[in-house]
């Protein structure tokens, strides 16, 4: 598969319910589907997915709210990047289906439970940590990385944030530092790590999903996972098809947590094969 000779795609904006412009790229034609960043992204990483998508559907490619060319606002709830994802769906015509990956999958699949106009979900290894034995992060991850933005620490936050959370080693985090732009854009998202936590709330404890709180989510979904992954997605993905009734599970084999920026041509296959039904 051929990415669409489409070398860049206008910026436009829709405002979401308490007045934030949230900013967007449109790219080809078809049925709708919004693309939701993990933490630590804005659309730039999605940019190559957003393109191969594009030969299938209408892909709205935007920045969360404080992102990128997005704005934000004083005060943050989850409930206000549930409004901006109602905004762009509404901008498109009313319904669209949704492509999460990591915290974004689990923002979306909020989106879907909160009861918003979603047409199918195809959620990248939402990071759900569901059994005791796995590792979770910090129980004070919140009050941590919050310490850190406070004291203007953006750049410690990250490291914490990639160390702790996603379990990359400090060697791997020194050389990602030698690479100045990389790590600029990195620490310029530092602020939004909150929100990202927020997403999450209590669902990575270790201990089995709550079904009450994602019921709403009655639309067909499917649970993407790489094989070279943790396990610890494995049942996060399969202790979601059990609360869901509409939801099932795909590993794919010789991906692992990096694969929408990574391998975005293996990616797009099987979300386009679910998302055409």
């Amino acid at each position: 598969m051929s990415a669409p000779q489409q070398p860049t795609a206008k910026t436009e904006r829709v405002v979401s319910a308490d007045g934030t412009e949230i900013a967007f790229e449109t790219w080809g034609s078809g049925p709708a589907v919004i693309l939701v960043a993990s933490a630590l992204a804005d659309r730039s990483d999605t940019t190559k997915l957003a393109a191969l998508l594009a030969e299938h559907f209408m892909v709205i490619n935007y920045d969360r709210r404080g992102r990128g060319a997005s704005g934000d606002a004083d005060s943050y709830a989850v409930e206000r990047e549930i409004e901006d994802i109602a905004a762009l769906i509404e901008h498109v015509g009313g319904s669209a289906s949704l492509f999460g990956s990591s915290s974004g999958a689990v923002l979306a699949l909020r989106a879907a439970a909160a009861g918003l106009n979603i047409d199918r979900l195809a959620l990248y290894e939402p990071p759900f940590v569901v059994a005791d034995g796995d590792d979770g992060p910090p129980r004070d991850l919140a009050e941590q990385v919050a310490a850190l933005l406070a004291q203007g620490r953006d750049s410690d936050a990250v490291k914490y944030f990639m160390t702790k959370v996603q379990g990359m080693p400090g060697i791997a985090v020194l050389f990602m530092k030698l690479m100045p732009k990389m790590w600029a854009n990195l620490t310029k998202l530092a602020p939004t790590l909150p929100y990202d936590i927020a997403v999450m709330g209590d669902t990575q404890q270790g201990k089995p999903l709550d079904p009450d709180e994602w019921k709403g989510a009655a639309v067909p979904i499917r649970v993407l996972t790489g094989s070279k992954s943790p396990a610890a997605f494995q049942r996060a993905a399969s202790a979601l098809t059990q609360i869901l009734p509409q939801a099932d599970h795909r590993s794919l084999p010789g991906l692992n947590h990096g694969a929408v920026v990574m391998a975005p041509k293996k990616i797009a296959p099987p979300i386009t094969e679910f998302l055409n039904g």
